[in-house]
């Protein structure tokens, strides 16, 4: 059976201008060094460059080295924008809650690179936002450290708290000389060395409701990064699958059936390359109604009835106990709580 060509490993070319950026502000020619790495400085201004994986790890490298800095990935963090990461950073600010806002860190973290794997745990009291650099060719240390700390600053943006801090820091890469600035940024323990990645933040911290909220708006700038996401993957069939579910479910649920035949294939067909790519037709319905549903709950223009016949569920009993699992509130408890 023929295979379709998959392009290499790449990051979104606006990181790699963080980088630049940063290297700009410590008076080093970050252009230069992005040259010398096999970037097009020029081409980091259009929003769709992608940059290969080889060639950014290789600027971390250099910047690194010119700077002298072991801490560099925390000093690029804060030269992140909201722009940074095309309109997933929108969809951060209008979270309705911080658990909310690392879940969609984790949904489209396909658009910032496809090596970093990022995944939220719950674990009891916490939540650990795991950022796994285990798949080859890996990812350097500075870029674990930028994404840790570009997280901990929209959190920190989002609760309107500037001195907010996790609960504790694990990190793989060796303790720098001075471990003095992750414990500044951080203001938690920060530990090195360790199994894996994880910042650990408290559950009432992640589930406590954010005043900028706004699901509607939220839902927007969804759309748009399923669509991004769906341009440039276009061997993807689960990204053309999620698109097509979102723009499906307001009229309500489609059945397998429809949806293949919306792709212009059979059922089975449809199966079976979805689980090529490590999912299902189910697991991505539940996912885009789980999407819908905070954002219909929210916005209460809708009753919990309407809005369980439109997600496709047989009754409002049912839409609950989906909703409880998704959320760990009910539906009337969630719009509750999401009021001013």
């Amino acid at each position: 059976m023929a295979h379709l060509l998959r392009s290499p490993p790449s990051t979104i070319g606006s990181w790699c201008a963080v980088i630049v950026r940063a290297l700009a502000a410590q008076g080093v020619d970050g252009e230069r060094l992005a040259r010398e790495a096999g970037i097009d400085p020029a081409a980091l201004q259009e929003p769709d460059t992608r940059v290969p994986r080889a060639a950014l790890t290789r600027l971390w490298q250099l910047a690194v080295e010119a700077t002298g800095d072991p801490c560099f990935g925390l000093t690029a963090a804060r030269h992140v924008t909201q722009t940074t990461f095309h309109a997933l950073g929108y969809a951060v600010l209008a979270s309705t809650t911080l658990r909310e806002a690392f879940e969609r860190m984790v949904r489209y973290r396909r658009l910032i690179g496809d090596v970093v794997q990022l995944d939220l745990v719950e674990a009891g009291d916490r939540y650990r936002f795991v950022i796994d650099v285990s798949a080859p060719p890996g990812a350097p240390y500075e870029a674990v450290d930028a994404i840790a700390a570009v997280s901990l600053r929209q959190a920190r943006l989002l609760r309107g708290e500037p001195r907010f801090a996790p609960l504790a820091v694990a990190l793989e890469r060796p303790q720098p000389p001075d471990p003095a600035p992750f414990q500044r940024l951080f203001r938690a323990p920060v530990t090195f060395g360790q199994a894996g990645n994880a910042v650990e933040y408290a559950r009432a911290d992640m589930e406590a409701r954010l005043p900028s909220g706004n699901a509607e708006l939220a839902r927007q700038n969804d759309a748009i990064l399923v669509r991004y996401l769906a341009s440039r993957e276009a061997s993807s069939l689960s990204s053309r699958v999620q698109h097509a579910l979102l723009e499906a479910l307001p009229d309500g649920a489609p059945t397998k059936t429809a949806l293949a035949r919306r792709l212009a294939m059979s059922p089975r067909n449809l199966q079976r390359r979805l689980a090529e790519e490590g999912t299902s037709f189910k697991a991505l319905l539940n996912d885009a109604r789980a999407s819908l549903a905070r954002s219909y709950v929210t916005e209460a223009r809708l009753s919990v009835t309407e809005i369980a016949f439109v997600l496709g569920f047989a009754d409002t009993a049912t839409f609950s106990r989906a909703f409880k699992r998704w959320t760990g509130l009910s539906p009337r408890r969630y719009a509750r709580d999401a009021r001013p």
